[in-house]
């Protein structure tokens, strides 16, 4: 197969160019008057940005997983293993405001049309997931088309876990009753035509009401982890990583500390266990780069399935979620540069709006003690009895 070359664009202006070489990995460089970064990895000081073997993980992690891989690999006659593939077909519409398009002038996503793969965008996410819009106000969601705005994610349920919508619903509503509705991301349940599927829309915020791109960078991306064949890179991490990170890049590291700490208390009340490098992102706004709302919270927990490990270590190790404690959690926050007073702030507010939002947790009148609403509010109030004492 002779080498690739793909336009990189930022905002939609060609920013430079990505190529693969021969040795087996790819190069991308800057186009000589460009004079803005595009993600945290590439400075604008180094013009030549080169990754010894495969695509470069910030390219690597704007290319589809799981369900929307197959899909899109099937109808663009891709092999699921070509990242560089498969950006060049679907990765004109990125999450963030980095974008893929091959050198030709008439890109070959013209004769995909099926518009359940989203022709001409992707996302990533191990989920079955797509970018979809809403023509009429009231009306049915439907899977976005290569042109026009997508300014919302659809999330379905799976078949291992048909309560997988409500799961996160449940949990974005709890979430944004206690960290505060604009530290969570916007969502609602809708349905989707073309997959004819109930879902959990979430509305995007890596773009204006009108439609411009934002720049937006998960730590896996800025970390320039590798995703693995086993999508296991997103995890080999610390949360202290993260904060690492929030320190050097944020416009307003003491507040995103505070913001993040919360946040990985909260994370460990509702017993989401897997959040990991993606799931965290700096965002573009006025001031600079902050930490994005929290998104893709999901109570792991309730699944037996899965490990009750948390998805990074933390103080030096991984840590099964019984084992998170008060007395860990404040060392955490000393450990990224939270002062103790914010420490204790933190504890005290997430004390009151836990108790002011406890009606949320009321599993319904007639539901067995096994149902999902008994096991949910079981898993949380526990965890809030171990490290809130409340």
């Amino acid at each position: 197969m002779p080498l690739r070359t793909a336009h990189i664009l930022y905002k939609n202006q060609h920013a430079g160019l990505l190529d693969e070489t021969a040795g087996g990995g790819t190069r991308f460089v800057y186009e000589p008057q460009w004079q803005t970064p595009i993600a945290c990895c590439f400075p604008i000081a180094r013009r030549e940005h080169e990754w010894a073997t495969g695509l470069h993980p910030f390219f690597e992690h704007l290319a589809p997983e799981g369900w929307l891989r197959q899909e899109q690999a099937r109808t663009g006659h891709v092999q699921q293993e070509d990242d560089f593939g498969l950006l060049l077909l679907y990765g004109a519409d990125c999450i963030g405001a980095v974008g893929i398009k091959p050198p030709e002038a008439a890109p070959p996503t013209g004769e995909i049309t099926e518009a359940a793969v989203n022709p001409g965008r992707t996302l990533s996410g191990i989920q079955k997931k797509l970018l979809v819009t809403r023509p009429e106000r009231r009306g049915p969601f439907r899977p976005a088309a290569a042109t026009g705005d997508a300014p919302y994610i659809a999330k379905f349920n799976s078949e291992r876990h048909p309560d997988l919508v409500r799961n996160e619903f449940q949990s974005l509503k709890w979430s944004a009753a206690i960290l505060g509705a604009r530290e969570v991301t916007r969502f609602e349940t809708g349905f989707v035509d073309g997959p004819n599927e109930h879902a959990l829309i979430v509305t995007r915020f890596d773009r204006t009401r009108d439609g411009a791109k934002l720049r937006l960078e998960d730590f896996a991306q800025i970390l320039c982890k590798p995703r693995g064949r086993d999508y296991a890179g997103k995890y080999a991490a610390s949360y202290e990583d993260v904060a690492t990170l929030i320190r050097s890049h944020s416009s307003r590291p003491a507040i995103d500390l505070a913001r993040f700490l919360k946040r990985i208390i909260l994370f460990a009340l509702i017993g989401n266990c897997d959040a990991h490098l993606k799931n965290f992102s700096l965002l573009e706004t006025p001031t600079g780069l902050r930490l994005s709302p929290a998104y893709d919270i999901v109570n792991t927990a309730l699944y037996q399935a899965y490990d009750r490990e948390l998805a990074l270590s933390i103080g030096g190790h991984k840590r099964q979620l019984d084992a998170v404690t008060a007395p860990l959690l404040i060392d955490f926050g000393r450990s990224i540069g939270v002062a103790d007073r914010a420490v204790a702030q933190i504890f005290s507010d997430l004390r009151r709006q836990v108790k002011a939002a406890s009606n949320l947790l009321t599993p319904p009148p007639g539901e067995p003690p096994d149902g999902f609403c008994h096991r949910y509010a079981e898993i949380v109030n526990n965890a809030c009895l171990r490290i809130l004492a409340q």
